[in-house]
């Protein structure tokens, strides 16, 4: 079976969390301020604060800018669950903006249509998916004419560009996630960053329990703390993502030269403003429970990011979210189909999707 995804943790990574048992100081250190400063140097912010995973991350970048309960915060349906979950968090209202068909990011036009429908929205979450950012310059000028805090979900974008600017640069904050099929990991593992020094502060504060120092509390924080061992994995891990991103490059234009010219099936999009950074290699089919079937039967691992928009979903039905209709959102939910990229793909490996993919009948 060639799998979706597949971390790879080498020797030193493995040197690196043994330092830290011999160390004896296994809880949050001076490997997880390290890696805060290697991950924010590489990233281009001035502050980095490391959490527990990408959702708590999530949940204090919001916290820290503001997001309070009652507020409203525009984001897309089409993502992981926690970047809605995390406005509810904060006890505030998610507002569903519809993607765009080619590159599953958020729509910009139809961001203006919510904003001009809901003037009191406060903040944004732009989730720049797949590897891929979202397009910045539009949405800039929709948080400048609104006013608007921007929270730049990055979970799936560490090194992604636009226009030669790192994602994670445009916000008032932006999270990552470092769960194991990202393109880096710390095993479980999340990054608020930001160039807002009270955003910053803040940050810290809820990270740990609202301490700015020991037994002294100042706000009502949580224990949403990084250890050094996931820190440890993560400092090796950081040196090594660029060339885990280049191979993810390689993989995707691989694939995309030999599957382009199938009618049947879309490969992924990337604008010449972008360099996509293939977290997921995701493909648009029409009939995919019979592709689904054809790679099963052949070996070849598959995912399907995402299959129920997040205003679907049971806990949001009954919150009221029932009558919500993005029509780019439910049409691509049931025609995308992620195809293994990760860098420890063999060439054999990519000759095989290819020839597995190539082969469905349609």
């Amino acid at each position: 079976m060639i799998s979706i995804a597949n971390p790879i943790i080498e020797d030193k990574e493995k040197n690196k969390v043994l330092e830290v048992m011999d160390s004896g100081m296994l809880a949050s250190g001076q490997y997880v301020k390290d890696f805060e400063k290697n991950f924010g140097n590489y990233i281009g912010t001035k502050y980095a604060h490391a959490t527990s995973s990408g959702t708590t991350a999530l949940h204090v970048a919001l916290k820290a800018a503001g997001i309070k309960e009652g507020d409203k915060v525009l984001t897309t349906p089409f993502t992981f669950i926690a970047s809605s979950n995390s406005i509810l968090f904060c006890g505030a209202e998610p507002v569903f903006a519809d993607i765009k068909e080619d590159t599953f990011n958020i729509d910009p036009a139809s961001m203006k249509k919510k904003l001009e429908e809901n003037p009191d929205i406060k903040a944004l979450i732009v989730v720049h998916l797949y590897g891929l950012s979202c397009d910045m310059d539009p949405i800039m000028d929709l948080v400048e004419e609104y006013d608007l805090i921007l929270i730049e979900d990055a979970a799936q974008s560490h090194g992604a560009m636009y226009k030669d600017k790192k994602v994670g640069n445009f916000g008032d904050a932006a999270i990552y996630s470092f769960y194991p099929t990202k393109n880096m990991t710390t095993a479980e593992g999340g990054m608020v960053v930001t160039n807002n020094k009270e955003i910053s502060e803040e940050s810290k504060l809820l990270i740990n329990h609202g301490a700015s120092e020991r037994y002294k509390h100042e706000v009502l924080g949580y224990n949403y703390r990084m250890t050094n061992i996931s820190a440890a994995i993560g400092l090796e891990q950081l040196k090594k993502l660029d060339g885990y991103n280049n191979k993810r490059q390689e993989n995707a234009a691989y694939l995309t030269e030999n599957l382009k010219n199938l009618d049947w099936l879309q490969t992924p999009v990337v604008p010449e403003n972008r360099e996509h950074v293939f977290h997921q290699y995701t493909v648009k089919v029409d009939n995919r429970e019979e592709f689904l079937n054809h790679l099963e039967e052949n070996e070849i691992g598959y995912g399907i990011h995402y299959p129920i928009p997040a205003y679907k979903q049971p806990l949001y039905e009954k919150m009221g979210y029932g009558d919500y209709k993005l029509e780019v959102t439910e049409k691509l939910s049931e025609k995308v189909v992620s195809l293994p990229v990760h860098p420890a793909l063999s060439d054999e490996d990519l000759e095989k999707i290819v020839e597995v993919v190539r082969s469905f009948e349609v």
